[in-house]
């Protein structure tokens, strides 16, 4: 297996760094994996446990000047299993950089090793250079991390702003260890908890709604655009999600399952992001 990436413009250097920072908040452990023409960060907990799952999706040619990849099989293929801090830590080091190289080397163990250019007021430059350990996935083991399926949802609905859901559940949170996130198909969208002390719902209405194109199994299943559908979550999950956020999306849609789960996209120019938290039950 080999790996080769190189990025010289500050400007995507400085974006992966927040690309990497978002995922490393949400995801202590993740899987990388590695294509040809794209980067995925996976993370597939066990939902029947309370786990969520992450799938954030990069596109290589949006950040990378140079990149080569040969994997084991014919599709190019690789997949690492990493921590995602410690290639955010790596990638800190180069917020000025002219140049960052990224390799796959093998020293004691395998390793993502960055070469960091930086600038100097000499004629020389300075070189930086992190070696991140990584474990290698193997094949037998790559079907745990395809992507999720699209959930048959009852409701999808764009979030209002997250600077005003975290200050909204910041608040809950203090409250309630589990929230209820219900929405209908009009742009109506309420977060409460419920407890013996209190009982508290926050109120958004005429939120935008997303239009499902091509397949009709995607289509919301709640016909009636007037019925709630909700999803009882861990509310510090919730927050998690919130909090993570670096790369300032143009939009967050939030697809619920009634009774099962709630399914956030990121949507972004550069990249895509699923958050599924599953629902909790009573």
């Amino acid at each position: 297996m080999r790996f080769r990436a190189r990025m010289v413009d500050i400007n995507s250097i400085q974006h992966f760094t927040r690309v990497l920072g978002t995922v490393s908040r949400m995801a202590k452990t993740c899987a990388l994996r590695m294509t040809p023409t794209k980067l995925y960060f996976i993370l597939a907990d066990n939902a029947a446990l309370g786990g969520v799952s992450i799938w954030c999706e990069v596109t290589q040619s949006n950040f990378f000047e140079e990149y080569r990849i040969e994997g084991k099989d014919e599709s190019n293929n690789i997949y690492l299993e990493l921590i995602p801090e410690n290639l955010m830590r790596a990638m800190k080091s180069a917020s000025s950089a002219q140049a960052v190289k990224i390799k796959l080397t093998k020293k004691h163990t395998p390793c993502l090793t960055f070469e960091i250019t930086l600038p100097s007021l000499t004629s020389h430059t300075r070189s930086v250079v992190h070696d991140v350990p990584v474990g290698v996935i193997p094949e037998r083991n790559w079907d745990a991390y395809e992507e999720p399926a699209m959930p048959e949802f009852d409701v999808s609905i764009y979030m209002p702003p997250l600077k005003v859901l975290k200050n909204v559940i910041e608040r809950m949170k203090t409250l309630s260890s589990f929230l209820i996130l219900a929405a209908n198909q009009n742009g109506y969208m309420t977060l409460g908890i419920d407890t013996d002390l209190a009982s508290v719902t926050t109120h958004f209405k005429n939120l935008d709604t997303p239009t499902w194109e091509g397949d009709p199994s995607s289509q919301p299943h709640n016909r009636d655009p007037d019925k709630m559908a909700e999803a009882r979550v861990d509310v510090k999950k919730l927050a998690t999600f919130l909090h993570s956020q670096q790369v300032s999306p143009n939009r967050v849609i939030c697809n619920i399952v009634n009774g099962k789960a709630v399914q956030f996209l990121l949507l972004h120019e550069d990249l895509s992001l699923q958050y599924v938290i599953p629902a909790v039950s009573l």
